[in-house]
């Protein structure tokens, strides 16, 4: 079971980035997905999840109406678009499958 998570960087507040999470080694399309994110000195939190068909989405208070989680179940890859960011939205983007299975992260900074 593997979850790669690209498409960080370094972005200035009010910009977008788009995150991409590949997955293998299961069947993606029986479960659901979550984006994750830590921040420096804080615990993991939920960002984002998405049912196992991509119909139902729920997104934490602090993100609602500027990101966007999607998926493709042929292609086996969630994405979580990003936009109108902000310097709080610092932090590391974790992928999670309800399978039981973490990415690495990937790192976003908000910052001018």
């Amino acid at each position: 079971v593997q979850l790669v998570e690209s498409g960080g960087g370094l972005v200035q507040p009010g910009g977008s980035l788009r995150l991409s999470c590949a997955a293998s080694g299961f069947t993606f399309s029986s479960y659901s997905m979550r984006w994750y994110r830590q921040a420096p000195g804080k615990e993991r939190g939920l960002v984002a999840t998405i049912s196992s068909t991509g119909g139902t989405t729920t997104y934490v208070d602090s993100v609602k109406g500027r990101f966007t989680i999607a998926r493709d179940n042929d292609k086996k890859m969630v994405y979580l678009q990003m936009n109108s960011l902000k310097v709080e939205d610092t932090a590391v983007y974790y992928c999670y499958a309800a399978y039981g299975a973490w990415g690495q992260g990937t790192q976003v900074t908000v910052s001018s």
